[in-house]
Formats: structure tokens, sequence, C-alpha cells
């Protein structure tokens, strides 16, 4: 995989691009992607965003979202763009996998595969690409790129709103680890340009439907079952309580967070069993690191503080494995616990 500072010089002429990110996309995921088509299309080139699937209500205030292409819904229309595209930028993920229904379609493709991504344990058959887990979110990184391509002045409102958004809720609005000075000085610029941060975080926060709500209430008084000698948490939800309060995609984003306000709890975890599968969410607080959790027992990864897994088991067989593996973890965690305190 080239660096992706090799590229730079043949994005001076007009190409046709097609942008993707990962199946069930969040704030960092759409921002990035979006944040780099308004980049894109203001430097010539005639780009597109495609999205595997159907996009979640709280993030479709972004500028331009009503263009994405759904592959699942539009998909001889995704299928032509990529047909005829010299670029594929894959921001979000580093494994075609993480597309989901889509992967077997960007497998087929000819050009050039491009990726930004700041997940840990990258794939390799990128054609370009950067990788870098220490940044707080995919749309920091497209920040950055903008910038190496000495582009800042090209940075407009719409674009703010895209990379602020993706950033605010990777860095659980500025309050995990990952938000290091440079998250900062980005925003500072952001600001510098005319972004009004207070219209995004309303957006995105304060924009869920009743049932969300009365769901959370759910899941916080019946729901959330502590192992408290692991200092862990774990919410699992069935299908027929997701029906029940009608729980869409995008609904329980960020729900698994809300253990970690605990005192005693450093691990949280939040199960819920969709149509095919069970996804599965991991947070932690401190050194307990739940990437390397998530491979080892579900399949899953992404970074040291906060990651996610699957099982194909049932929800019942899955938690009886997910307890297992919690137990098997006690003397660290009580270590963490104690790093941590």
């Amino acid at each position: 995989m080239k660096p992706i500072q090799d590229l730079i010089p043949e994005l001076n002429v007009p190409k046709k691009i097609v942008i993707t990110h990962h199946y069930n996309p969040d704030a960092d995921a759409l921002g990035s992607t979006l944040g780099l088509w308004h980049y894109l299309k203001m430097k010539g080139h005639d780009c597109i965003v495609i999205s595997p699937n159907a996009m979640p209500d709280f993030i479709l205030w972004m500028p331009k979202s009503e263009t994405v292409i759904n592959f699942e819904t539009q998909t001889n229309e995704a299928s032509k763009w990529l047909d005829s595209s010299d670029y594929l930028f894959c921001l979000d993920f580093n494994h075609l996998s993480r597309t989901k229904y889509f992967a077997p379609v960007l497998e087929k493709f000819k050009g050039q595969k491009v990726m930004i991504d700041h997940h840990l344990s990258p794939d390799e058959s990128f054609d370009y690409g950067i990788s870098i887990p220490s940044k707080s979110s995919t749309c920091e990184m497209v920040y950055d790129f903008i910038n190496s391509c000495g582009d800042n002045a090209l940075i407009n409102l719409d674009i703010a709103k895209c990379l602020y958004a993706g950033t605010m809720t990777d860095t659980g609005s500025f309050k995990f680890p990952c938000t290091t000075a440079s998250v900062h000085a980005m925003v500072s610029d952001l600001m510098s340009k005319g972004l009004k941060t207070a219209p995004i975080h309303e957006a995105v926060y304060d924009n869920y439907n009743e049932n969300r709500l009365r769901f959370l209430g759910f899941v916080l008084s019946q729901k959330m079952k502590l192992i408290t000698d692991c200092h862990t948490s774990i919410i699992a939800i069935s299908r027929s309580e997701l029906n029940e309060y009608n729980i869409n995609t995008g609904d329980t984003e960020g729900v698994v967070n809300f253990p970690l306000s605990l005192k005693n709890v450093i691990f949280s975890i939040f199960i819920s069993e969709r149509e095919n599968e069970i996804r599965m969410s991991f947070r932690s607080k401190g050194n307990f690191n739940v990437n390397e959790f998530a491979r080892t027992y579900f399949s899953g990864g992404g970074h040291a503080n906060a990651a996610g897994g699957k099982s194909d088991d049932s929800l019942e067989k899955t938690l009886e494995k997910l307890t297992n593996a919690i137990l098997e973890h006690k003397n660290i965690l009580q270590q963490c616990y104690k790093q941590s305190n």
C-alpha cells in the first residue's frame, strides 16, 4: 500500500471517484465521506458517496446527504458508478468486509482503492492509504488530508459541519483520551471559518423521537446488569424489545456509553439481537483493551477503548459465552479498575 501523499499529484487532474464508508454508518462515517465529497467536488472531480445501506435519521441533516446513493436500494446505479470510476475512497473502515453486502462488489473494483482510516490492523489490499489509530476520527484525518493538499482555504461551512460532527461523536463530545491538541486546533480553525457548534450538537443529540427516550429509560431501569466484581455492565436487547419500542438504525447509538458514568464500571457492553446476527458494542475506561477482547471472542475489533463484535449464536448462548469471557478477565479488570482510581 502506497502512502496517500503519493496520490495527491494525481488528484490535480479531474477524476471520477466513488467514496464509501462502513455498513450502518455513524456520524464519523458519513461526516468524513461527505466532507471529502464536498472538497473533491470543489476541486473539479466527478464524485459520489455510496452508502452500503440506509443511514440513520440523526445524521441526515448533513449538507448534501440527500445525494448519497444507498447500495441496497439503488444497486444498479451504484454499480454503474463503480464500473466507470478511477478511484474508490474507503473511509472509516480498513477491511472491505466492514461494508457487509457491498463488499463483493467493491472487491471487483478495477480502479485504485484508497483507504483513510483510524482503526487498528488495516488490510493491505488497498493501493493507497493512511491508517493512524491514534487519530480521534476519520473526520480529523480528512481535515488533515485537505491541509496536506494545501487546500485549507477551500474548507467551507458544509465541509466544516460534516467534519465537526464526526469528530464530536467519536471523541464523546471531546471527553475521550483521543481528544488531542490537534483536535482542538482543528475545531478552532473550523470555528474561525464560521462554524457554529451548538446547532450540530443539537442535531445529533437532541433530535430523537419519543420512543427512543422511553427505550433508553427501559434499558437503564430494566436491562442493565452489573457484574460488580468485574466492574462490568451488560445490556442485552432482544429483537422483540427493539420492535416494541420501534427502534430503527441509529436509535441505539451511544447507549453503550451510559453505564460508564457509574463510578465502579470500567467495561460496558451493549448487545442487540438483529435479523441475521447478534451485534455487540464494547466500551471501556482506562487500560482495559476492548479491541483485543472483541477480536479474541467475537470476530470484532476497533480501538483500545471502543470496539464492536458479532455473534451467530442465539442471544442466550452469546450471553453465556460473554459472561464466561468476562469472568476469565476478572483479575485483569480488577487491576485496570485499581489503576484508574
